[in-house]
C-alpha cells in the first residue's frame, strides 16, 4: 500500500459524521457572502443595466438620467476601467461590452445607497442599439457554421474497417438540453479597500485565485494587492468556477473608485438571465455492432452550445469526448468535437463538466439499439464492458475494470432484479394503461483536471502552544463537505481528536495559486496537501517526543492525542508535547503541497493519460408510467458506488444521493426554454423562475432509495485510499431515463426502438409512448407501416 493511501491506527477518516457546519446551516447562523453586508458600514449596492436584445452594437449609452435618481452615486462604464476591460481568462468577455451578445447582457452598473435606488437608476440609463442578426439555437448555429474555439478529434483504430466488419450498423442524431445550476445562493461579492489601498473581496467563488487574478487585471494591480476570501457557498455545482470573476471585479472597481464598500448580489431572475448553464449538446452518430452485439466502431460529432464566449467550453468538450465510451470498449472510434457560438449566456462548468453529455450519447445509443439487436438492454451493456488490458479511445489503460462488473452485479443482487423483473412483467400484462420498467446503467468517470497544471494544491497548518490546530487549504466549501473531510484528514495525520482542529476560511493570502474546487478533485488535492503539511509537523514532534521518552523517533506513535513508544508504557500527552516543542524552538507551522503524479496529455493528438483513476458505479431504477399522460413516478432506486475507502461515509452517501437527484432533474424535469422566434423578445430566456423552470423536489425523490458504497475498494495513490465523489453520481441518473424509455416501449410491440427526448418530461414520455404504439422503429429496422414519426427534437435513428 502506498504511503499516501495507508491509514494509521484508529484514524478519524472513515468515521461517519455530520457536515462541519450542519448546525449553522439549519439554525441560520452560517454566514454567506451577502450576509456580511449587514456587518459592513456605508455599503453601496451595484445594480446591472441589462439590455433586453439578443445582439447589437451599442451606439449610445447615456448615464446622466441615472445620476438624477435620488440615491444613485455613480454609474460604472468601460471608461472607468484602469486595467483590462475583460472578465474572462480567454480575453473574450468584456466586463463592459460595446456589443450586446445575449438577451440580458449587462453593459453598465449603477452604484447606489440602496438596492431600490440602484434598480431605478439602472432603468433610467438610456441605451441605443444597432440590432444585428442573432443565433439562438444549436441547429441555427450548425446551419450557419457559427463555431468558435478548438475542434478536437479523437481517433483510435481503423474506423472504416470497423464498420466493414460490423454485422449491424445504425445511424442517428440526438439533441439534449442545457441545465441551470439553481444554487440556493445567487452570485454575490463584497469589496472594500483598506487604508493601504489593498483590495479585499469577499466572493461566492469556487476559484478564489482566479477571481483574484481577474480583479487584479481589471484594476491594473498585481495579485499581491488583491485578497479574495470565500467563507462558504450556498451551492456552486460548477456555476461559480468562472462566472463569479466579473461580478467580483465590478464590486472591486466600484470600491476603488468610490472609496466605499460595494456589494454585488444578483436576484434570481438576474442570475438566471446573466450566468451560464450546463452546455446543451447536439450529436450525430454512426455505430457498428458484430453479430453478438459487441461494439465494433463509433463515428460521432458532438456539438456543444458554448454561448457567446468560450469560458470553459473547450475543456468541457474535451471531457465529453473522453467520456463517450463510458463503461464500454470501443476498438475503433472517430469522435469530433466543436463549440457552437450562439447569442446566449456563456455556458460554463456544471457538475460532470462535459462527462455527462458524452456518456449520455453512448447510453442513448445503447438504449435505442438494444431492441433492434434483439437484446435486453442490460445484456447489451454487459457484453460491451471494459475487460483487463483494454484502453480508452484516447489511450489510457482502464485500471480495475473488474469493478465495472462488481458494482453491476452487486446492484442486481441488492435490488433483487431477477424476481422484480418477473413481477414487472406480470404487472404490465395486467395493466394496459400503466407500465413499469426497470433499467440498470453503469458509469466510469475519470478524476483529475483536463489541464495537467491544475492538478496541484497547497495547505498551511498551524499548531498553537496550547495544542490546538488551525488548517488552511485552497479548496472552497459549497455544501459538499470538503472542509469536514479536511478536518478528518488533519486529525488523522496528527493523531489527535477532531475537536482539537479548526479550519479557517479559504483566502488567497494564506494559500496562493490554488486550483478551482472542481473536477471532483477537491478532497484528493487539498487532502494530500493537508496531509503533507501535517506529516511535516508530526515528524518534528516525533523527534521531540523521542527525546523526552528516551526512544528513537521512529519508535514513537501519536494515537488519540498521546505519544507512546512501541513496546513499553512510556507516553506523553499531545498538549505537553506541543508545549515542549515550543520551548525547544521547534517550528510549529508548515506549508504542505501536493501534485498529482502520472498524468500526461497531448491535447493536439488527443492522446494520453489525463486521469489519475476512474470512479465506478451502477444504479438500478424502477419507474411506473401513465399511458394517458406520460406522467411517471420513480418507485425504487438501488445504487452501488465506488468512492475507494471513504474519508467520511455520511458525507459521501449524501453526495451520491444529491448527485443522482440532480442528474434525474437534468434528464427528466428541467426543461430550459428560449424564445427562438423572430419577435422583439428573440433570445429571451423563457424559464426565468422556479415557477417555470421545474426543479427536483421531495415529490421527485424515489419512493425507495438505497445507496451502498463499494467495500474493499482502496485506491492506491490517493489520500487515505479514498476516491472522488462529487461529480460521478450524477450520471447514475441515466438509469431513470433508460427505465422511462423501456416503460414507453412496453406500450408497443416487442422489438420497438424508442426514441426519447431529453429532458424526458411527461410530455416527451407521452410522445415516446405514442410512437411506440404506432410501431416506431422495429427489430427488422423498418419504420412503422403508417410512416408516423416521433417529434423532431427526439432525434432520429435508422438502420444503415
Amino acid at each position: 500500500m502506498s504511503h499516501l493511501s495507508e491509514r494509521p491506527e484508529m484514524p478519524v477518516v472513515g468515521v461517519s459524521m455530520p457536515h462541519e457546519s450542519a448546525n449553522l446551516h439549519v439554525t441560520g447562523t452560517a454566514l454567506y457572502t451577502d450576509d456580511l453586508v449587514h456587518r459592513t458600514k456605508d455599503v453601496l449596492h451595484a445594480y446591472p443595466v441589462q439590455v433586453m436584445k439578443a445582439h447589437g452594437r451599442i451606439t449610445a449609452l447615456r448615464t446622466e438620467p441615472a445620476l438624477a435618481v435620488p440615491g444613485v452615486v455613480r454609474v460604472l462604464t468601460g471608461g472607468d476601467v484602469p486595467g483590462v476591460n475583460d472578465a474572462g481568462m480567454k480575453h473574450d468577455e468584456p466586463l463592459f461590452p460595446d456589443e450586446v451578445m445575449f438577451h440580458g447582457h449587462a453593459v453598465a452598473w449603477v452604484l447606489a445607497e440602496t438596492l431600490e435606488a440602484g434598480r431605478l437608476g439602472a432603468a433610467a440609463v438610456e441605451v441605443e442599439l444597432d440590432e444585428k442578426p442573432s443565433v439562438i439555437t444549436l441547429r441555427e448555429a450548425i446551419a450557419a457554421e457559427s463555431f468558435h474555439g478548438a475542434r478536437p478529434l479523437m481517433l483510435t483504430g481503423d474506423v472504416d474497417a470497423g464498420f466493414e466488419d460490423s454485422a449491424h450498423v445504425f445511424t442517428g442524431e440526438f439533441q439534449f438540453s442545457d441545465q441551470e445550476h439553481f444554487y440556493l445562493e445567487t452570485h454575490a461579492a463584497l469589496a472594500h479597500v483598506d487604508e493601504g489601498g489593498q483590495m479585499f473581496v469577499q466572493s461566492s467563488t469556487q476559484h478564489p485565485s482566479e477571481t483574484q487574478e481577474i480583479v487584479a487585471h481589471v484594476l491594473g494591480l498585481h495579485s499581491h494587492e488583491v485578497t479574495v476570501q470565500c467563507l462558504r457557498m450556498g451551492g456552486g455545482f460548477g456555476g461559480k468556477e468562472m462566472q463569479p470573476h466579473g461580478f467580483a471585479a465590478v464590486a472591486a472597481l466600484g470600491a476603488r473608485l468610490t472609496g466605499r464598500p460595494v456589494r454585488v448580489r444578483l436576484n434570481r431572475t438576474q442570475d438566471l438571465t446573466m450566468s451560464g448553464k450546463r452546455h446543451g449538446f447536439h450529436a450525430t452518430w454512426k455505430i457498428g455492432f458484430d453479430a453478438e452485439g459487441r461494439i465494433q466502431a463509433l463515428d460521432a460529432t458532438l456539438t456543444a452550445d458554448g454561448g457567446w464566449s468560450l469560458d470553459l467550453s473547450e475543456p468541457v468538450v474535451a471531457r465529453a469526448l473522453c467520456h463517450i465510451d463510458n463503461t464500454y470498449w470501443i476498438p475503433h472510434a472517430r469522435i469530433a468535437g466543436r463549440i457552437a457560438k450562439t447569442n446566449k449566456v456563456s455556458n460554463t462548468a456544471f457538475r460532470g463538466f462535459g462527462g455527462p453529455q458524452g456518456m449520455l450519447v453512448i447510453e442513448d445509443i445503447m438504449g435505442r439499439c438494444a431492441p433492434l439487436l434483439g437484446l435486453d438492454p442490460t445484456e447489451l451493456r454487459e457484453r460491451n464492458f471494459y475487460r483487463q488490458g483494454q484502453s480508452t479511445p484516447y489511450g489510457q489503460p482502464v485500471l480495475h475494470p473488474e469493478r465495472i462488473s462488481t458494482v453491476w452485479q452487486q446492484v442486481q443482487d441488492d435490488a433483487g432484479i431477477a424476481g422484480r423483473k418477473r413481477d414487472i412483467a406480470a404487472f404490465n400484462a395486467a395493466h394496459p394503461h400503466t407500465k413499469r420498467a426497470l433499467a440498470i446503467t453503469g458509469l466510469k468517470f475519470g478524476i483529475s483536471f483536463n489541464l495537467t497544471a491544475f492538478n496541484q494544491a497547497g495547505a498551511l497548518v498551524l499548531i498553537y502552544k496550547d495544542g490546538s490546530v488551525l488548517i488552511n487549504h485552497g479548496g472552497t466549501e459549497m455544501g459538499q463537505g470538503l472542509h469536514t473531510k479536511m478536518l478528518q484528514v488533519a486529525a488523522t495525520t496528527l493523531g489527535i481528536a477532531l475537536h482539537k482542529v479548526r479550519l479557517a476560511p479559504t483566502r488567497t493570502d494564506k494559500v496562493p495559486n490554488t486550483s478551482a474546487t472542481a473536477a471532483s478533485a477537491g478532497a484528493d488535492l487539498n487532502g494530500a496537501a493537508v496531509k503533507n503539511a501535517c506529516e511535516q509537523l508530526r515528524g518534528r514532534l516525533l523527534q521531540v517526543a523521542g527525546t523526552q521518552l528516551g526512544a528513537n523517533a521512529s519508535d514513537v506513535r501519536i494515537v488519540q492525542g498521546v505519544a507512546r513508544v512501541l513496546g513499553n508504557d512510556k507516553e506523553l500527552a499531545w498538549d505537553d508535547l506541543v508545549r515542549t516543542a515550543y520551548f525547544q524552538r521547534v517550528q510549529l507551522s508548515a506549508a504542505g503541497f501536493y501534485r498529482t503524479e502520472g498524468l500526461h496529455w497531448d491535447a493536439k493528438a488527443f492522446q494520453g493519460s489525463p486521469f489519475k483513476y476512474f470512479s465506478y458505479g451502477a444504479a438500478a431504477t424502477e419507474v411506473e408510467v401513465d399511458g394517458f399522460t406520460g406522467a411517471y413516478r420513480i418507485r425504487r432506486v438501488d445504487i452501488v458506488h465506488d468512492v475507494g475507502d471513504s474519508l467520511s461515509p455520511m458525507i459521501d452517501i449524501g453526495q451520491v444521493e444529491g448527485g443522482f437527484v440532480q442528474g434525474a432533474g437534468w434528464l427528466t424535469l428541467e426543461d430550459m426554454r428560449w424564445d427562438a422566434g423572430d419577435g422583439p423578445n428573440r433570445g429571451r430566456l423563457l424559464t426565468q423562475a422556479a415557477s417555470t423552470y421545474k426543479l427536483p423536489s421531495f415529490s421527485e425523490m424515489p419512493e425507495e432509495f438505497n445507496v451502498r458504497l463499494l467495500e474493499n475498494a482502496t485506491e492506491e495513490g490517493a489520500v487515505y485510499g479514498s476516491k472522488a465523489v462529487g461529480e460521478p453520481p450524477l450520471m447514475l441518473a441515466f438509469s431513470v431515463r433508460e427505465a422511462l424509455r423501456q416503460a414507453a416501449g412496453e406500450f408497443g410491440p416487442a422489438g420497438v426502438s424508442v426514441e426519447l427526448a431529453s429532458p424526458a418530461t411527461p410530455e416527451a414520455v407521452y410522445w415516446a409512448i405514442e410512437a411506440a404504439r404506432k410501431g416506431g422503429v422495429r427489430h427488422d429496422g423498418q419504420a412503422a407501416p403508417d410512416g408516423s414519426e416521433v417529434p423532431a427534437d427526439a432525434g432520429a435513428l435508422s438502420n444503415a
